[in-house]
C-alpha cells in the first residue's frame, strides 16, 4: 500500500488498487504511517508567486501553508517514498535542502538522508514543461528518468500568470487552453514513476 498525499479529489491516484489517496478533506497532516508515500504538499506560497503576484489584493506570506510542506517531508523520511514540488521551490531552502541542477541527475539533498532532482513533467505527458523537483529517502534504487527540459513545450507560468491569461481562463498550448486543474494534475506516466519509487522502499529502512 502506498499512500498519495495531498492530492486531488477525484485525481489520478483515485481508485488505483494499493494506493490510499488523501485529498484536502482527509488534511495529510495527520497521516501516521504505516506506509511509504507520494506527497505533492501544496505548493501555491513557496512558488515564484508566492506573494499572489502583482495584482494579488492581499499580501501573502512566503512558506505559510499551515505547515503542510514540513509535514510531508517529515512523512517522507519516516516511512520512506518521493515527494513532489516546482522547481525553484522556495521551501527546498527553508527545509535545508539543496537545489538539484536543472540538466537532471539525482543528487544529495544535503540532509544526509535523502535526494533530490529536477525532471519536467512534459516528458511524461504533461502538456506544459513543468518542472518539477523530487526528494526520494529510503528507496533502494533511484530511477534514470528523462532528463532536460521537453521540446516544444511552454513553461507552466510563462502567461499563467499575466493579467490577459487569468481573464482569458489558463495556459495555452497547442493552441488550446489548460484549465488550473490540467496544470496542477498530474500526468499518469509521471504518477506511475512516483508510485514505483515508493514501492522500492528498502526493507532494512523500514521503521
Amino acid at each position: 500500500m502506498i499512500a498519495a498525499l495531498y492530492v486531488l479529489d477525484g485525481g489520478p491516484y483515485f481508485g488505483l488498487p494499493g494506493v490510499d489517496p488523501w485529498p484536502e478533506s482527509r488534511d495529510a497532516r495527520l497521516y501516521g504511517g504505516p506506509h511509504p508515500v507520494v506527497a505533492h504538499p501544496p505548493c501555491a506560497r513557496w512558488g515564484r508567486y508566492w506573494s499572489g503576484g502583482p495584482s494579488a489584493k492581499v499580501r501573502r506570506e512566503l512558506g505559510d501553508d499551515g505547515g503542510c510542506f514540513a509535514s510531508a517531508l517529515a512523512s517522507v523520511r519516516l516511512w520512506g517514498g518521493v515527494l513532489e514540488h516546482p522547481e525553484a521551490s522556495h521551501a527546498w531552502r527553508a527545509h535545508g535542502l539543496l537545489a538539484p541542477p536543472q540538466s537532471g541527475g539525482w543528487i544529495s539533498a544535503g540532509d544526509y538522508m535523502g535526494s533530490t532532482c529536477c525532471v519536467a513533467q512534459g516528458n511524461y505527458g504533461h502538456r506544459a514543461q513543468k518542472l518539477t523537483w523530487l526528494y526520494a529517502c529510503c528507496v533502494d534504487k533511484l530511477p534514470e528518468l528523462r532528463w532536460g527540459r521537453t521540446p516544444g513545450r511552454p513553461r507552466l507560468d510563462v502567461g499563467y500568470h499575466s493579467i490577459e491569461e487569468r481573464r482569458r481562463g489558463g495556459l495555452r498550448t497547442g493552441g488550446k487552453r489548460l484549465t488550473a486543474r490540467e496544470c496542477a494534475e498530474t500526468p499518469g506516466e509521471f504518477r506511475d514513476l512516483l508510485l514505483d519509487i515508493a514501492r522500492s522502499i528498502l526493507a532494512s529502512e523500514w521503521p
